[in-house]
């Protein structure tokens, strides 16, 4: 593949701009302690994922669709018994999700002042729309990005069109985030440059192996690196 001058650069939201996953681990925490009396934690937990993973299809990403899959876990690990209390509980447990603090990563206002102006800069991100503009807005960086898409999901096909609506298409574009998954592979796949931004707390179905073979992979420890990096790329 030619390499050709990068002009836009792609930024995931959840766990790469800003704190997601420690709060959805601290409600799940909740939520096995709502059912301790019919099953341990551990049972619950991986009941939940299952739950999850099966509702994809049907609620898409984001703090509705794990609500819901809170919910249906609850009536499948009580056989239909739990109590209308629980319920309302665990209702009361997605709201709080919904409006939990914005805490932005290190690094990321600078790298973003720093790059803003020389290069197109699009958030890209899954999940609930208005959970996602809430955090967008209460992050304070909105007036860094040139655009802002909020997709059901991303793939190599979403990549191309964003890229290439927003961009001079996905050769001269980079993608950076957390997921191997959803920001690194689909990316690299479409054509552009894949960062991949580690953080301990990402979401289990977002792990696949790193393509360490892959020309346009690259690995950073945190954003604090990525101005280094597009300046070695030239």
């Amino acid at each position: 593949m030619t390499t050709r001058p990068l002009t836009t650069i792609g930024f995931d939201a959840d766990d790469t701009l800003w704190q997601n996953e420690q709060y959805y681990r601290l409600t799940e925490a909740h939520f096995t302690g709502l059912l301790a009396d019919f099953a341990e934690g551990p049972k619950i937990s991986e009941r939940l994922l299952e739950a999850e993973k099966r509702n994809l299809r049907h609620y898409g990403f984001g703090i509705k669709g794990f609500t819901l899959s809170m919910v249906e876990t609850a009536i499948e690990i009580t056989e239909g018994k739990v109590p209308a209390s629980v319920i309302a509980k665990i209702l009361d447990t997605g709201r709080d999700l919904l409006n939990h603090p914005v805490e932005t990563m290190p690094h990321v206002r600078d790298t973003l002042e720093a790059l803003a102006g020389k290069y197109l800069l699009v958030m890209i991100t899954k999940g609930d729309l208005f959970d996602q503009e809430r955090k967008l807005a209460q992050s304070g960086l909105g007036d860094f990005f040139d655009a802002v898409e909020i997709v059901s999901d991303k793939t190599a096909v979403t990549y191309r069109r964003i890229f290439a609506k927003v961009g001079d298409g996905p050769e001269r574009a980079m993608m950076v985030g957390n997921s191997l998954k959803s920001d690194i592979v689909p990316a690299i796949a479409a054509g552009s440059y894949g960062v991949f931004v580690p953080h301990e707390l990402t979401w289990v179905l977002e792990h696949v192996d790193e393509p360490k073979e892959a020309p346009r992979f690259r690995k950073i420890g945190h954003l604090g690196e990525l101005r280094d990096l597009i300046d070695r790329l030239g």
